[in-house]
This record gives structure tokens, C-alpha cells and sequence, in this order.
């Protein structure tokens, strides 16, 4: 008997998902003509649109994350993203506990969170509009249950693309929707599509690939390359085996982690462009920061005085100074990455924490060397000004 019920469980788990991989054209009340999965949070849409008058029947199919919060769909007439958009919102009444749909405009005072989401009338040719949870009317609004978004629009003739967004919330203050998570998820909630052809043009793909790119680069440069770099210049310079190898290897090393976190730094500009409303404050302001300080570091190799010139101390000073703060910036910068990519507990986290932390190492040992033999100098000079010990044979010789 226990056999047969985990079968059940089992077999109707596997109907559920199977269901849920796939969108559907049929609803309670309607039926479709095409039907497309949408990127992030596991909606879909289903439409059809009559070009005979430019009218546009569409269902979006939505969950709800938690009992007070609210589902999301809408239209930006005139760029993929959030700023501008036209949405329809649906989420259970306080007062009477029915779910309602109303509509809302996204203008960019929304972003900054300042004053309530309120409700007003659509500019765009809005038909009629509802929704309806699945089940029925005895379905009850709870974390994960299910939402469909009706909505007839009347489209510009000739004009067959719209751009989409879709979101979901926590909670509902009054009847003003409060701010959606900032999952990746939640953040990339965009998607455009033709409704003539059914063909979509997803910007999530091309946005996580630019982000892994960003990431591997601004890793490799400012996290890696540049402390390196410092590495060099600190504790090579003393070999007098290596001559002026050492500087030839620092500057090559430093250069070449500006020209690739210059690469990284367009990329993040880039990606900010592509993600409005999207913003990553401390991330941002470090990443100009380092920016800002790699440059002024490449550009002090133009202006770098000779040993002999008497403001090379204080060209050193501002060297040091500054190159030190780009390596921490840097690294600190980095970790902010993998936290606004959501990766802080990734693999790729941790063979960065192995790079860093094994380059640390490194100079650990290096200053403990070095200190050694600044310590087994210092202590052989007193001995020789006190008379203790002979002088080298060379430093006699040149004497006579």
C-alpha cells in the first residue's frame, strides 16, 4: 500500500513538472494561438493577436512568493527595462481578500523608492484586463500558487514587437506594490517578442555572458595581475642578480592588468546600460575608483623623475601610496563581484580566494625573508664598527 502511494506521489510529481516545463495555449476561459516560456521565475505567456485590427489577447501565467505579495506583468512602449513601463498588477484586496489587477506606470521615480507605487490609467490602449488564480474561486493566494494575468490591448498597426517585463513581490502596502527582490532572476525580468512571428529576443543570455566575462576579466587584472605586480617591484629589486629585469617586470605586469580590467571596466559599463534600474552602489563607486587609480599609476610612468632629481622621494611616496590602495581596492572590489553576481559561494569564489590567498602567502614568507636578512645586516654592521669582525676581503682591497 506504502509502494502505491510513493508511486502516485512520484508519477504525479512527474506530471507536474512536465507541465510545468512547458507552457500552455489553454486556460479555464480562453484559448491561445501560441504559447513561449519566459526566461526567469518560471512564467510563461500565451497570446493571440489578430493583425486584421491590431488587437492583442494575451495571459500571463505567474506565482505568487509569498501570501501578502503580488505578480507582475507589462509593456515598455519604448525600451527593454523597467523605467517607463506600463504594468498590470494583481494581488489579494485587504479589504474583501479577492485578487485584483490594477494598473501602474513605471516612471523613474519609482526606482529611487521616494513616494507609494500608486495606481493610475494606462497612455497605452488598454481593452479590458483580470485575473484569476489557478484553481478557481476557491483557490487562495499563498507561497507558490499560481496566477494568471489577462489583458486585450489594442497595438500600433504594423508594429508587432513589444518589449515585456514580469516580476513578482512580497508585499502590498494598501494597494501600492512594495520593491521586488534583486535576485539575478528578478533583475533580468526582460524579454522582447514579437507577437506576429512568436519569435523572443531575450536579453538574459547575452547580460549573463558579459557578466562571467566581466568577472573572469576584473578577477584576473585587479585581483591577481596587479598585486603581482607589486609583488615584483617589492621584493625583486633587491636582487642585484636581476639588475633592471625587475622593473621591466613589474611595469609589464602592471600594464597588462590596466589593459585587461580597462576591458573589464567598458564591460561593466556596458552592462549597467543593459540592465536599467539595476544598480550595484559600493561595486560601482570601487570599480571608478580603481579605475581612476590604475590610470593615474600607468600615466606616473610618463612623469617618473630621475634617481638624481631631488622630488623623487616624494614621487616614490605617491607611487607606493596610491599603487598599494589600487591592489586593495582591487581585491575588495572583486569579492563585491561575486557578491552582486550572486556567486559567493561559488567554485569560482573559491579558486580565487586559493589565487589570492597562495599569492599572500608568498609574500608572507617573502617579508619574513626579508626582514632576516635586513636583521643579519644590520646585525653584521655593528659588529664590524665595533670590531668584532673583519672586513671582506673586496671592501679591504678597494680601501687600499
Amino acid at each position: 500500500m506504502l509502494r502505491r502511494h510513493l508511486l502516485l506521489l512520484l508519477l504525479f510529481s512527474s506530471i507536474s513538472a512536465a507541465l510545468a516545463a512547458h507552457c500552455t495555449t489553454v486556460t479555464a476561459t480562453k484559448t491561445f494561438q501560441q504559447c513561449m516560456n519566459l526566461p526567469t521565475q518560471q512564467a510563461s505567456i500565451a497570446w493571440t493577436f489578430h493583425p486584421h485590427n491590431a488587437t492583442l489577447d494575451l495571459v500571463f501565467f505567474g506565482n505568487f512568493i509569498s501570501p501578502s505579495g503580488w505578480v507582475g506583468w507589462g509593456i515598455n512602449p519604448t525600451s527593454p527595462g523597467m523605467t517607463g513601463a506600463r504594468v498590470l498588477i494583481a494581488f489579494s484586496d485587504p479589504n474583501s481578500g479577492q485578487i485584483v489587477v490594477l494598473p501602474y506606470v513605471l516612471d523613474p521615480t519609482v526606482k529611487l523608492q521616494r513616494t507609494p507605487l500608486l495606481s493610475r490609467p494606462l497612455d497605452i490602449r488598454l481593452l479590458s484586463s483580470s485575473a484569476a488564480l489557478y484553481g478557481g474561486k476557491m483557490a487562495t493566494v499563498h507561497n507558490g500558487a499560481a496566477l494568471q494575468i489577462y489583458a486585450t490591448l489594442k497595438l500600433i498597426p504594423n508594429k508587432t514587437k513589444i518589449h515585456l517585463i514580469w516580476n513578482r513581490g512580497l508585499y502590498v502596502q494598501g494597494y501600492s506594490p512594495t520593491i521586488h527582490p534583486t535576485t539575478s532572476d528578478d533583475l533580468s525580468s526582460i524579454a522582447t517578442l514579437d507577437v506576429a512571428s512568436g519569435t523572443a529576443a531575450s536579453q538574459t543570455n547575452d547580460i549573463e555572458t558579459l557578466k562571467v566575462i566581466h568577472g573572469i576579466l576584473n578577477a584576473i587584472s585587479w585581483g591577481l595581475l596587479l598585486p603581482i605586480g607589486a609583488v615584483t617591484a617589492r621584493y625583486l629589486r633587491h636582487v642585484q642578480t636581476l639588475g633592471p629585469a625587475w622593473f621591466y617586470a613589474h611595469a609589464g605586469v602592471q600594464l597588462a592588468g590596466f589593459a585587461l580590467g580597462t576591458i573589464g571596466f567598458v564591460i561593466g559599463i556596458r552592462l549597467g546600460e543593459l540592465s536599467p534600474g539595476v544598480e550595484y552602489s559600493l561595486h560601482r563607486k570601487l570599480g571608478i575608483g580603481v579605475f581612476a587609480l590604475g590610470g593615474i599609476q600607468t600615466l606616473a610612468l610618463l612623469f617618473r623623475p630621475k634617481t638624481t632629481n631631488k622630488f623623487r622621494k616624494y614621487w616614490k611616496s605617491y607611487h607606493h601610496f596610491v599603487g598599494y590602495a589600487c591592489v586593495v581596492m582591487g581585491a575588495v572590489n572583486v569579492f563585491q563581484g561575486f557578491e552582486a553576481m550572486g556567486a559567493s559561494g561559488s567554485y569560482a569564489k573559491l579558486a580565487y580566494c586559493l589565487g589570492l590567498s597562495t599569492l599572500v602567502g608568498i609574500c608572507v614568507s617573502l617579508e619574513v625573508n626579508s626582514w632576516v636578512v635586513f636583521c643579519r645586516k644590520s646585525q653584521e654592521e655593528k659588529m664590524r664598527r665595533e670590531g668584532l669582525i673583519g672586513v671582506p676581503e673586496k671592501e679591504s682591497g678597494s680601501h687600499n
